[in-house]
């Protein structure tokens, strides 16, 4: 028995007719169920107690990082470093303002004796 020809127009509507009526379904379910799905409002934290208990328990966390992850020596070698850096820092700074006012003194009198 031979196949009726057929238009390709016809075909492809008559294969597209079922997805586009999954299409409609699917979009009228949610549609009737998007109120039920949509996200209710969080209820606010009491905003003072939660932040002020939050602190505290930050401010007790980072003493106990301090107290048990830092060992005492390394932090006292740090901090004899730091000294030690920071008196050659100023050292220097004390050579350079000499130098700046040395040098300034020498100009004011080359600039008196120019004139």
């Amino acid at each position: 028995m031979p196949l009726p020809e057929m238009d390709p127009g016809l075909v492809r509507l008559l294969t597209d007719a079922p997805m586009l009526g999954l299409l409609a379904w699917l979009l009228f379910l949610l549609h009737r169920d998007l109120p039920a799905r949509r996200p209710r409002e969080p209820e606010p934290p009491h905003a003072p107690d939660a932040l002020s208990r939050t602190r505290e328990d930050l401010a007790a966390f980072k003493i106990e990082v301090a107290r048990t992850y830092v060992p005492l020596s390394l932090i006292r070698d740090v901090d004899a470093r730091l000294s030690s850096q920071l008196t050659r820092i100023e050292q220097k700074l004390d050579e350079v303002s000499r130098a700046a006012t040395a040098t300034e003194a020498v100009m004011k009198t080359a600039r008196q004796e120019d004139r």
